[in-house]
């Protein structure tokens, strides 16, 4: 499915304006979620990006935000803390509650975890919670401060450098992160848990996922990301997150699904989704697609064409029927790919039409053929290409018998 993504922005707790970026499906999402990024981090960390841009693709629209002072937010990041970025994320939910719908999922990244955790018990619309590499304790961040907790005790504030920028922590933000009672939170989280953890993260320990998985009661699930680092920054790692928690979320969301049409083998049956004006489901025995037309004619765009589909199964017979010939003489082929595009052309400009006025349809078929064949091989192969059971039904006769159904 295809998604887009909107810029967006939203008054904060504290009034500022928080930058945010909505990724969504072009068709109406089955639901909403919150994503709340790791600790000095932005919404444009690339393992968000991924992670809101897998769900987006999945039926889930997703917002994420940069909080108070950092990214593409207004604020001081100096005067945040733990809090605060708790409070930013109520907000956010306002905002979706208004505009859109309200989370009924919440997604934290490192802190960002945390703040959803202590989050989710104020968002009623909440179902359900995900944390990646999530720290059981805010007060966990403390480990970043290099030695100079005695330098911000004494001066009220220090600067410390994470991930190569200067980030200034006062006083307020320690006192802050040691006062939350996290435990308690996740105790009385009474939402659906899914903790996400990789068992070599580095920054925060696995004793951290454990001890929030014991912590929280029924229901709740774990997985391990085995071999991804902290920040998920590996494509596959973070594809990977994305479809589990969109599996997982499945069961707990009030998603507006579209009830599936079926149909018996060998029959194709085409229904509207009821999305935009063109957007169709389609249903060919057991196997189900979609088809919609660009936007650029008024469509979403959600599937291919229905000229997209045509030269859809005139390619997959043209392959299939150059592997079965190749097949039975033994060829050594090693793989085809055939590229198709459709126009409609002025008769007289058709050499070989039969039709000499108006316009008619061309399809133009280019084939690669890949293995160790020689000349006279490649040849025939072109000429079988031609005896596709599309490719001569397109060319014959064809008489389409319309009913009303019954």
């Amino acid at each position: 499915m295809a998604s887009r993504t909107e810029r967006v922005s939203f008054p904060g707790a504290d009034g500022q304006e928080l930058a945010a970026r909505l990724d969504r499906p072009v068709v109406p999402p089955r639901a909403f979620a919150l994503f709340a990024h790791c600790f000095s981090c932005s919404k444009d960390l690339v393992a968000a990006k991924r992670i809101a841009g897998a769900l987006a693709d999945r039926g889930i629209a997703v917002l994420r935000f940069d909080f108070t002072g950092l990214g593409h937010s207004e604020g001081e990041f100096a005067n945040t803390n733990f809090t605060s970025n708790v409070d930013d994320l109520l907000a956010a939910a306002a905002w979706m509650r208004e505009a859109h719908r309200a989370p009924a999922l919440l997604i934290g990244h490192s802190l960002g975890g945390a703040a959803v955790l202590a989050a989710a018990g104020k968002i009623g619309e909440c179902k359900a919670v995900a944390t990646i590499g999530a720290p059981a304790d805010p007060a966990h961040v403390a480990h970043l401060l290099q030695g100079k907790e005695s330098e911000i005790s004494e001066k009220g504030e220090a600067e410390i450098d994470i991930g190569g920028r200067p980030f200034t922590i006062k006083k307020q933000f320690l006192d802050d992160i040691a006062a939350q009672d996290q435990k308690a939170r996740i105790v009385n989280l009474k939402r659906a848990l899914l903790v996400c953890h990789s068992p070599i993260d580095e920054i925060v320990g696995i004793d951290n996922a454990t001890a929030i998985f014991t912590a929280a009661k029924h229901p709740k699930s774990f997985v391990g990301l085995d071999g991804a680092d902290h920040l998920v920054s590996r494509k596959s790692d973070a594809t990977f997150v994305a479809g589990v928690i969109a599996a997982w979320a499945e069961r707990y969301l009030e998603a507006a699904a579209i009830a599936a049409i079926t149909a018996s083998e060998g029959t194709v049956a085409v229904e509207e989704t009821g999305e935009g004006t063109f957007a169709q489901q389609i249903a060919a025995g057991a196997h189900l697609l979609r088809a919609d037309e660009p936007e650029s004619v008024g469509g979403l765009d959600s599937g291919p064409s229905p000229y997209d589909l045509l030269l859809a199964g005139l390619g997959a017979c043209t392959s299939m029927t150059l592997r079965l010939y190749a097949n039975r003489k033994k060829w050594p082929l090693d793989k085809v790919r055939v590229t198709l595009r459709h126009e409609k052309i002025h008769a007289e400009d058709c050499a070989d039409c039969e039709t000499s006025e108006g316009k008619v349809d061309r399809i133009e078929r280019e084939i690669e053929i890949s293995g160790e064949l020689d000349d006279a091989q490649r040849a025939r192969l072109l000429e079988i290409a031609d005896k596709c059971p599309v490719h001569r039904t397109l060319e014959s006769e064809v008489k389409v018998e319309t009913r009303a159904a019954t």
